[in-house]
């Protein structure tokens, strides 16, 4: 949605109103006190989840969207079974549409060592209304004080490097602070919806969270769908206006609409150095592809700059804009993440995690492909018929 205001433009990233801004369109309460560390692809994120895991002595929270059968469902599911059986509270949630892969067998065993297993809005003929609205949410809190969000799922290709094919590229955060009671939140949420059991007392909620060095100010975005403009819309559109130098937005599933597409122009016309990094031909959803290529025409002619990575599938889901603010969570640049999904990203108001994710991206694009307008334009009548007909189911992406 376009940002309007009375004569007056959105505050940059770098104003002290700009976090009064997002607390007050979108719920986001950034708060000071906040360890963030990026965690890139499975060789960082998934042995960091783990000795967080195997250390976890009171409470584990788990809520993943994505979730299929092979060596790490069945890492997982060991350690989740050990710690049930020395008495940790472990709760694993989980989406019926992702996780429609997951065997009878493999929650059973679960449950059978005393996990606590639910799944999320499951499909029913009388609620079919709900179907489209899914939790695309990846929440993992320990013992409510250690969290771990952003794009990763329970399947293999999420194993190794992401720079080799079928190893997705990813980006993950791991934090301490305030932010994890509010990932914490998230998690409840969902949990009460699909068991009608509210998660409360100080062993998911400790009055003392972790203290850890550096800190930084974080707040963690809840996004639901509702009627109206969203909470999802709100956070893009005022970080896409409050953006004066740069905006690197790297996003696996980019079909920006025509109010977010113009948002992007305007704002490599204000002088902001605008560059996307997408999904190339490696893309495990076509379709998706096709539709965002439809909109590269009026983005590139506008100065906004465009890559798209080749080694293997990018699943990333990152924005930073002008060295300070940044955001890493399962949120894509679609309409079905924005108005359809629940999603949850870390927002973080810090130059030092800033410089890290400027870092992480200027190096994905050595492995990229640059666009060009001219180039761009050469493609075949295949092409173009293949992104016209994608572009149609835009709205449902």
């Amino acid at each position: 949605r376009r940002l309007r205001g009375a004569g007056c433009s959105a505050p940059t990233v770098g104003d002290c109103l700009f976090g009064r801004h997002v607390q007050m369109s979108n719920g986001t309460q950034l708060t000071a006190g906040n360890h963030v560390t990026v965690l890139l692809n499975g060789e960082q994120t998934y042995s960091g989840i783990g000795t967080e895991l195997r250390n976890a002595r009171e409470t584990i929270t788990l809520q993943m969207y994505y979730f299929e059968p092979g060596k790490m469902a069945d890492t997982l599911s060991a350690i989740l079974r050990d710690r049930a059986q020395h008495g940790v509270a472990v709760h694993m949630l989980t989406d019926a549409f992702g996780g429609q892969k997951m065997k009878k067998e493999y929650v059973d065993q679960l449950k059978a060592a005393g996990v606590l297993t639910a799944t999320f809005r499951p499909v029913h003929w009388y609620a079919l209304q709900k179907l489209q609205n899914r939790s695309h949410i990846r929440a993992i809190v320990i013992d409510g004080r250690v969290g771990f969000t952003g794009g990763f799922g329970i399947a293999d290709k999420w194993f190794g490097n992401g720079h080799t094919k079928d190893q997705w590229r990813d980006t993950d955060v791991r934090f301490t602070g305030p932010a994890v009671s509010q990932l914490q939140a998230t998690f409840a949420d969902g949990w009460v919806e699909a068991t009608g059991t509210l998660l409360t007392g100080e062993k998911y909620f400790p009055k003392e969270p972790v203290k850890e060095e550096p800190a930084a100010t974080a707040g963690l975005l809840d996004a639901q769908p509702t009627i109206g403009s969203t909470t999802a819309e709100r956070f893009l559109a005022l970080s896409i206006a409050g953006a004066r130098k740069r905006l690197y937005i790297a996003n696996s599933y980019f079909v920006p609409n025509y109010d977010f597409k113009q948002l992007l122009i305007e704002a490599a016309k204000r002088g902001v150095d605008v560059r996307i990094l997408t999904v190339g031909t490696a893309t495990d959803v076509k379709i998706t592809r096709y539709a965002g290529r439809k909109q590269y025409g009026d983005l590139l002619k506008g100065g906004v700059r465009i890559w798209e990575f080749a080694p293997t599938m990018m699943h990333a889901k990152t924005l930073v804009a002008d060295g300070i603010w940044s955001s890493i969570g399962s949120m894509n640049f679609d309409n079905r993440s924005m108005v359809f999904n629940n999603e949850a990203n870390l927002n973080v108001l810090d130059a030092p995690t800033a410089a890290v994710l400027d870092s992480v991206f200027l190096n994905d694009l050595k492995y990229s492909k640059e666009i060009t307008r001219a180039e761009f334009e050469k493609r075949g009548l295949l092409q173009r018929l293949f992104e016209l007909g994608s572009s149609a189911m835009a709205r449902l992406l």
